[in-house]
């Protein structure tokens, strides 16, 4: 459809302000802040959720592709109409919508911009956590979209734990709401599902969120070290020891001066790392928990520890913080952003790996990540953009980090979302069948493509084989071992209609399946610990873990997980 067609088709149920084809004014539109580059056929800026309705109706009838977009902040390509289409601006669907105070729950529509969110929060008493750096532009919609992060989501967790609901527009134009106002709803997690899937599933058209208590009172510290990796080291310190500040952010020298230089918060330009350490809670509590984290530092040689005296000052070491993005522009005119995350106990020595590998393919880095929960944010500094070589040698080394991350059991991304920029890493974190299983989830929702298309996952891999089916059981109650006995025994169970009921009780204490035909199937040879990580604070546990007593270990490793039935 040509641009003048297009305007045409659209005005039947926009107005003219809402519509734009002029090639020259999606200039604008043809990339957020990452690499990623696409031109759209068009622009749409809705203002309500009927005409959002209206044009996903629209699109299905004349098969256009439709784009989310929020602010464009994004960092991983997922606002970017690779495959042209029309890019959906939610700026006009901005409103809060209503604030419950005692209920401690906000109704607002995507486009409202997270900080005038918290700011709105503020006066009663009320706080939203989830705070990326791009705070001060970014939207709630594009929050969701993405599951950001954030400073503060060490403590308090990441977007998904604070979103209770959603209002959606289906691809095929259905409305519907999942989630809601309360706390639990009986159904499946729809808003789970949908948060964090980069607009391939459904539009937002309004989110219901959870708030909290807007902490009491707060202390700010900065810690100084002489090397990254004993910063790093310092993190994993505090992490193991049981403490959880409300943020742990670390800076590398580079960082730190460029920092300095445009936000002018009193920052050690002389040191090789910088943390900001954060604590909160009742003001009493507040002394007490900043000298337990110093003693910690100091064991690690941290030094020229500042607590900050004011609000003042430590909004101005925030303001620096979440600067730091864009005061890099003075040092190189555009950057690449790496967002891995690793185990923390792991930071230290992934932080040295990434300055190895800049150093081979000499490529400068600058440092600024989310210490606290091992999101590491590694800057490689592109001089000249036009300059496609030295692009490609950025990219290389970019792909270096991730499968170093991944070597340490960490993520390909940790908040910035896949998008376009990561799709092809896909395959390194999931097996072709996790994969599959994803295509099935794009395909129920999105069965022609239009929503998003080409983001997150690679090319479908072709349908899986069934699992040979070598018997069918004859037993009422099966107890298999491992993951690929509970897949052949589903499949030979689906293959003569019969049901299966899973349980985590040991075999002597089941009764016969009610239903005729069905069997028992009991996770409880999935018994006792897979892995427990003390300095990461965390345990993997097989199902079939009695949570009455205490687990012995077991080193079924992957077997003791699987899709669908969870077995870990």
């Amino acid at each position: 459809m040509n641009p003048q067609a297009l305007r045409h088709s659209l005005l039947t149920f926009l107005r003219p302000d809402q519509v734009y084809t002029d090639p020259a004014q999606l200039l604008t539109y043809a990339g957020d802040a990452g690499l990623d580059r696409g031109q759209p056929e068009g622009l749409v800026l809705p203002a309500s959720a009927a005409e959002v309705m209206a044009l996903v109706r629209w699109a299905q009838e004349h098969k256009v592709p439709l784009v989310a977009r929020g602010a464009g902040t994004g960092l991983s390509g997922g606002a970017v109409a690779e495959r042209g289409g029309l890019i959906v601006e939610f700026a006009r669907m901005n409103r809060v919508l209503d604030v419950q105070v005692h209920e401690r729950s906000a109704h607002v529509e995507p486009g409202a911009v997270n900080l005038d969110l918290d700011t709105l929060l503020a006066p009663l008493g009320l706080y939203y956590p989830p705070d990326p750096s791009s705070q001060r532009a970014s939207t709630i919609g594009g929050n969701i979209a993405e599951n950001a992060g954030g400073p503060h989501c060490f403590k308090y967790g990441v977007t998904t734990n604070y979103v209770m609901g959603l209002e959606l527009v289906l691809a095929d134009g259905r409305t519907v709401r999942v989630g809601g106002p309360a706390y639990d709803y009986p159904e499946y997690d729809f808003t789970g599902l949908v948060t964090g899937s980069e607009g391939t599933l459904a539009l937002i058209t309004a989110a219901y969120l959870r708030l909290i208590r807007r902490p009491p009172a707060v202390k700010t510290m900065m810690v100084a070290f002489d090397t990254l990796e004993d910063a790093g080291a310092a993190v994993s310190a505090v992490i193991a020891s049981g403490l959880v500040p409300a943020t742990l952010e670390m800076m590398d020298r580079k960082m730190i001066r460029i920092v300095e230089e445009f936000a002018h918060a009193g920052l050690p330009t002389d040191a090789e790392a910088v943390l900001i350490v954060e604590v909160d809670g009742y003001p009493a509590s507040l002394d007490a928990q900043i000298e337990e984290i110093a003693e910690i530092m100091r064991a690690h040689r941290g030094h020229d520890m500042r607590v900050a005296r004011t609000e003042a000052e430590r909004a101005q070491i925030w303001y620096a913080r979440k600067s730091a993005a864009g005061a890099i522009s003075r040092l190189a005119p555009t950057y690449y952003l790496v967002d891995v995350t690793v185990p923390r106990s792991h930071l230290a020595r992934m932080l040295a790996e990434v300055d190895d590998i800049c150093e081979r393919y000499e490529l400068q880095v600058a440092h600024v990540f989310h210490a606290g929960d091992g999101n590491l944010h590694p800057l490689l500094l592109i001089p000249d953009p036009a300059d496609q070589k030295f692009i490609q040698k950025v990219l290389e080394a970019g792909r270096e980090i991730i499968e170093r991350a991944l070597a340490r059991n960490g993520s390909i991304t940790g908040e910035h979302g896949v998008g376009i920029e990561k799709r092809h890493y896909m395959p390194l974190m999931y097996t072709e069948a996790e994969l599959r299983a994803m295509w099935d989830v794009k395909e129920v929702f999105d069965p022609e493509e239009l929503l998003n298309p080409g983001k997150i996952l690679p090319e479908p891999p072709p349908p899986l084989p069934g699992w040979p089916v070598v018997s069918i059981p004859s037993e009422s109650l099966l107890v298999p071992t491992t993951a690929e006995e509970v897949a052949q025994t589903l499949a030979a169970l689906a293959t003569v209609g019969r049901t299966a009921r899973v349980t985590g009780e040991r075999p002597e204490r089941l009764e016969p399946p009610p239903s005729s035909g069905g069997v028992w199937l009991s996770t409880a040879a999935f018994s006792g610990v897979v892995k427990l990580a003390r300095d990461d604070l965390y345990v993997t546990v097989g199902a079939g873990t009695p949570l009455a007593r205490a687990p012995t270990t077991s080193g079924r490793g992957r077997n003791a997980g699987g899709l669908g039935l969870s077995l870990a």
